[in-house]
Order: structure tokens, then C-alpha cells, then sequence
């Protein structure tokens, strides 16, 4: 199956991939939902945008917990070194992510769009200016604007919030013109998110699905399912594609970080 896919997107014009929460698991990082989700040890209203509002510090101690203590050390597993290896070699033209954790940058892809939303930077909901994640002391909650004192909230996709521009009209354009998509840990339960693979299909695109468990996908719009972990089972189709171990590294400054030391957190 991981010749097939791989001779698949060998032959394709146009190769996008769509990742949910399942790519980054094994960089540390827990799903949403599911067993082990972060919905089974917290109420989810606090990341509705009313809540956050109404309640700035609450909702911040909490984002920080979770997101920015818990999860500042992420590194990039196998799965996202493989894609970046793949834009790298030509073999792949965008990312299209659910995930706001920033690792498909981080692992070296250029072109990502993050349909969530990103934790790396924060918008004040005042003036709307943008910060880098490495500009704000988060040790005074809640954090605020500089110009203007407003709220500054992550510039992710709370509950009650619309996807944001060009992030959602660029995901679905990607989407129509790709003829593969590579279907990697999404569950297929996300809106409006999880319609993406079925514009894909709708507009001719062969899926490819990478994932531990059968998905919304796997039986309505999925043309070859590579079952397993995604670093194992991304890692065995970039061997397939021929990716050598250079080809799947990450420079950080000067350092070199090869996939051999991210494929286990």
C-alpha cells in the first residue's frame, strides 16, 4: 500500500496534505477529544469566546497551563518531518492544519495554512494588533495590549469565532485544484474543517488517509488507507517516496535536527 500511495503522489500535479490533532500526539501534544483528550479533564467552555471575555484570567491561567507550560517544549515527530521533506523535494505543495501548535513550521514547511488558528502569536481584541508569542510576558494575566491596554487573546479559533481569512477561503481553494490529498490524523469530526476532504474528493482528488483508527473518511471519500501511527506510518511512506535521512531533517539556526531524534518526544 505505501508503494501505491507513494507512486500516487509521484504521479501528481498537485499533492496538499490536511492534518488534525493525530499528527502531533506523538510530539506530546493530546487530541481534543477521544480518550486522553483534553476535553476529559477540562470543560471546553472555557475556550468559548464569550467565557473568555467575560472571564479574561480564568481563561488565561488555563490556556497557559495547558497550551504554553505544558506544551512549550513540543518538538516536530517523524510525520512532520516527513511532510517538510516533501515540500522539499517538490513532492508536496501546501499543509492545510487543524493543529495550532505550530510544529509543520517548526519542522520546516513553508507553506501552511492554519485553519485554527496559531498559538504563536496574539491579537489584541481592541485594536487588533498582532504579537509574536516571544514578545508578551505571560507571567502577568491577562496579558495586554502595549498600544492600546486591550485584552490580547491567542490568535487561535475559540468556540463562537469564525475561521479566519485567508486561512479558510485558501484551505478550501487548495482543496479543489490538489489532485491528491494526504489525509493525516484527523478523525473527520471537526466543522467546519472536515468537509475539506470531501471538497478534495468532490473536485477529483485521490485521498490518501493516514491514521491509527478508521475515520469519517475512511469509507466515503479515502481511495488508500495507510493504517498505524503517523510518524510510523509517514516515516515507511517517505522511505517509499525515497526521502533520504537529509532530506527529512530540520535546520534550527545551527543546528541540524534529523528525524531519527524526533520520531520519539
Amino acid at each position: 500500500m505505501y508503494k501505491k500511495a507513494a507512486k500516487i503522489i509521484r504521479k501528481a500535479k498537485r499533492v496538499a496534505a490536511f492534518t488534525g490533532a493525530g499528527i502531533s500526539v506523538e510530539s506530546g501534544i493530546p487530541p481534543f477529544r477521544g480518550e486522553g483528550g483534553l476535553w476529559t479533564q477540562y470543560d471546553p467552555n472555557f475556550l468559548e469566546i464569550g467565557h473568555f471575555k467575560h472571564s479574561p484570567k480564568a481563561s488565561w491561567e488555563l490556556l497557559k497551563k495547558i497550551f504554553y507550560d505544558g506544551l512549550a517544549d513540543a518538538q516536530p515527530n517523524a510525520a512532520h518531518l516527513t511532510l517538510a521533506a516533501m515540500e522539499k523535494r517538490h513532492l508536496l505543495e501546501t499543509v492545510i492544519t487543524q493543529n495550532i501548535d505550530g510544529l509543520h513550521r517548526k519542522a520546516g514547511n513553508r507553506k501552511v495554512y492554519e485553519f485554527h488558528g496559531t498559538l504563536k502569536t496574539l491579537i489584541c481584541l481592541g485594536c487588533s494588533k498582532e504579537y509574536p508569542l516571544s514578545e508578551v510576558d505571560l507571567s502577568f494575566l491577562p496579558p495586554e495590549c502595549r498600544l492600546c491596554g486591550g485584552l490580547l487573546k491567542p490568535d487561535v479559533v475559540l468556540f463562537g469565532e469564525p475561521i479566519p481569512e485567508p486561512a479558510n477561503s485558501q484551505s478550501f481553494f487548495e482543496a479543489e485544484i490538489a489532485d491528491v490529498l494526504l489525509v493525516i490524523g484527523s478523525s473527520g469530526e471537526v466543522m467546519p474543517a472536515c468537509i475539506i476532504p470531501f471538497v478534495a474528493k468532490g473536485h477529483g482528488a485521490t485521498v490518501i488517509e493516514v491514521n491509527l483508527n478508521e475515520s469519517q473518511f475512511t469509507h466515503q471519500v479515502t481511495d488508500v488507507f495507510l493504517q498505524g501511527k503517523a510518524t510510523e506510518a509517514m516515516t515507511e511512506l517517505g522511505e517509499a517516496l525515497a526521502l533520504t535521512r537529509s532530506d527529512r531533517s530540520r535546520t534550527t539556526g545551527n543546528k541540524t535536527s534529523t528525524e531519527e531524534q524526533h520520531e520519539h518526544p
